[in-house]
């Protein structure tokens, strides 16, 4: 059997176990959920149902966009003819139609994921209002690329990370293994300091061949360590995405406050501070770490993006999409 035909084959048994899955019905353009403030998409329900929703209303807004070079899953519609498979048929467009159409598909390539979640103590801040953690935001992220990842036949696994693994998950397929990843996703809470270069020396002996490997961290760590290990994956011939996320009382100290005292959440060393005196201070260094991350990473050809943690999911899920076309 060739490439070609064993990537179709795994194509076609993606979409199959994804439509053994209970249906939920297509989020209207206007409330799309991957274009939902996170405040009002924690209000939704569980990691499951905001996942699925999430990655269903992600996909309804490329159908109707120029990106069709997602269509590694879906391709086009077609009338039914005799004989097709009626687990092709999609009963969406036969509901609003009255008319059978076939969703065609093109070929997978079977890529090999490995998706690294920091978990560490500073991932369970947040600014208050409403919004949650960056941690909920990174769980939320993660359940996303996963079924997005699962949805084109690819494998992928999970390791969640402070200063060590805590969580290890093969890559694999299929649905039972996206609700494996779930139910760690959901175990999973803030706790511990962050050394993300031992996760990521760890990934680099499990990748035996070409894969990707997506970094999601508020990026609190000793840059030149995790720097130096990510630029080690790139030489091994891996792709790799890094998703920064930044909590939006982290790049301004907050409105008319004199002194406070600051907290490490992972050391718990405080420091007292005048915020008048530090706020352009504070406002600089933040903007020149971001600049510096992407100033070290992005000439690796390691993709950067920064996330704000009240930007709606899609902003992510569109830079992995670019990332996945490319990778062809």
């Amino acid at each position: 059997m060739t490439s070609r035909g064993a990537g179709r084959i795994a194509a076609r048994a993606a979409s199959a176990y994804v439509r053994a899955m209970p249906d939920i019905p297509l989020v209207h353009a206007r409330e799309r959920a991957d274009l939902l403030d996170p405040r009002e998409l924690a209000a939704l329900g569980g990691l499951e149902f905001v996942a699925r929703a999430v990655v269903e209303g992600f996909i309804a807004g490329l159908h109707r966009s120029p990106h069709r070079g997602f269509s590694v899953e879906f391709a086009e519609h077609r009338m039914y003819q005799p004989g097709d498979d009626l687990r092709y048929v999609d009963w969406r467009m036969f509901g609003r139609s009255d008319r059978y159409y076939i969703k065609q598909f093109e070929e997978e390539t079977n890529l090999r994921c490995y998706v690294l979640l920091d978990t560490s103590a500073s991932m369970g801040w947040t600014s208050g209002s409403g919004l949650p953690s960056k941690l909920w935001y990174a769980q939320q992220l993660a359940a996303s690329l996963s079924l997005l990842l699962l949805r084109q036949g690819d494998a992928v696994g999970l390791i969640g990370f402070d200063d060590l693994a805590r969580v290890h998950i093969a890559p694999r397929g299929g649905q039972r293994h996206w609700h494996e990843l779930l139910q760690a996703l959901e175990r999973l809470g803030p706790s511990g300091r962050t050394e993300a270069g031992s996760a990521l020396r760890d990934v680099t002996g499990r990748l035996r061949r070409r894969g990707l490997v997506v970094l999601i961290s508020d990026l609190l760590v000793d840059q030149a360590t995790t720097r130096l290990a990510l630029q080690y994956l790139r030489h091994r011939g891996h792709e790799v995405v890094v998703f920064h996320l930044i909590d939006p009382g982290e790049r301004e100290l907050p409105p008319g406050i004199g002194d406070a005292r600051f907290v490490d959440p992972e050391t718990g060393e405080e420091l007292p501070v005048s915020v008048a005196d530090l706020r352009r201070e504070y406002r600089d260094a933040v903007q020149h770490a971001i600049e510096e991350w992407r100033a070290t990473l992005r000439p690796q050809g390691i993709d950067y993006e920064v996330i704000d943690t009240d930007a709606p999911l899609a902003h992510a899920l569109r830079a992995y999409l670019h990332k996945r076309e490319r990778l062809g």
